[in-house]
């Protein structure tokens, strides 16, 4: 009889990766301290491909010939032949491992060229189909490393990690303005009577700036708070790693809050003992736990989950699924859906 039981990946190159993600990001290694094995070997070689990708973007002398780079790298990864690189052979390993397909991790570089080409964002809109692009698939690989393929689980996870990136914004947007970037929606801030050219050339906090920055908050706790039924539907072990993150962030948005949405002169954080003490809570399951959201995927994302699905995971079935899938297809092909 065959042996039902998967193996666990070899991931060799994993282990090396944690000192990226030491360095890059504080609260992602705290959240995956407590991720079991397989799963904190397999994000951290997903994160350090993601950091690298990102710090390579993020260089000021960077210019599109480093986003036509990068995606040389994700098809050389995809190959099974990658680049030379600690995180590009952690990171083959895991998309070969958990069949991630390569659209996801593409569509995240298109998020890092729309940095250097200095997209303009007018709407509320426009800002989360970004944070789809560079956070939301972070999320559908996430799900798919726990091995979760589900319309519905991946739609959550595509909500959580715009949540963070949403957060992330509203965290940075002086340090954004001073390194000649504005994500927050246009629309707004003219509501607020601002204007991004103003916000670039003197970054200066404001009423009205503060404002826009609540709303932006406000939109990410709406966003969150949908992604936390998620967790019903991932593994046990892997649910406080995942809380864990989600709380980190979510501490961010408080402090944002008792800063007086004052994101210009002071960067929120949480301290390491703020950290440790989410984490603790984090490893304690919620006394009630609630089934997972079934509202669609967010628009911007749905194409994401759309190339991730897989039909024969999904609760509902892969028949009624497929008639969703055309329903859709024939709305935008009549127009009636924005493409």
């Amino acid at each position: 009889m065959q042996n039902s039981v998967r193996s666990r990946p070899k991931l060799h190159h994993s282990k090396a990766c944690f000192s990226i993600i030491k360095k890059g990001s504080k609260s992602f290694h705290f959240a995956s301290l407590i991720l079991p094995r397989e799963m904190r070997m397999a994000a951290a070689s997903l994160y350090a491909f993601c950091r690298v990708s990102d710090d390579i973007v993020d260089d000021p002398r960077a210019t599109l010939s480093a986003v036509h780079r990068l995606r040389d790298r994700i098809d050389a990864a995809y190959e099974n032949d990658p680049f030379d690189h600690i995180a590009d052979r952690a990171f083959a390993e895991v998309v070969r491992e958990y069949n991630i397909p390569k659209s996801v991790p593409l569509s995240m570089i298109e998020g890092f060229e729309w940095d250097l080409t200095g997209k303009h964002y007018a709407e509320i809109g426009d800002v989360v189909d970004y944070s789809a692009r560079v956070a939301g698939t972070v999320g559908i690989m996430m799900s798919l490393v726990m091995r979760r393929r589900s319309e519905r689980t991946l739609a959550r996870a595509c909500d959580l990690g715009v949540a963070m990136q949403l957060i992330n914004i509203a965290r940075d947007v002086g340090e954004d303005a001073r390194n000649g970037r504005v994500y927050l929606p246009e629309r707004w801030l003219l509501e607020a009577g601002l204007d991004q050219a103003s916000l670039l050339h003197d970054p200066k906090f404001s009423p009205g700036l503060g404002q826009v920055i609540e709303r932006l908050l406000d939109k990410a706790d709406e966003i969150y708070h949908r992604a936390l039924t998620g967790m019903a539907d991932l593994p046990a072990g892997c649910r406080p790693g995942i809380r864990a993150a989600g709380m980190v962030y979510a501490g961010i948005g408080s402090q944002i809050r008792a800063n007086g949405f004052n994101s210009i002169d002071q960067r929120a954080f949480t301290s390491r003992s703020q950290k440790l003490s989410l984490l603790m809570q984090a490893l304690v399951p919620p006394v009630t736990q609630s089934t997972c959201d079934e509202s669609p995927a967010l628009k911007e994302v749905s194409y994401l989950v759309d190339a991730a699905v897989d039909p024969s995971h999904d609760p509902r079935g892969s028949l009624e699924r497929f008639l969703d899938l055309q329903t859709k297809l024939a709305r935008r092909d009549r127009g009636w859906d924005k493409a």
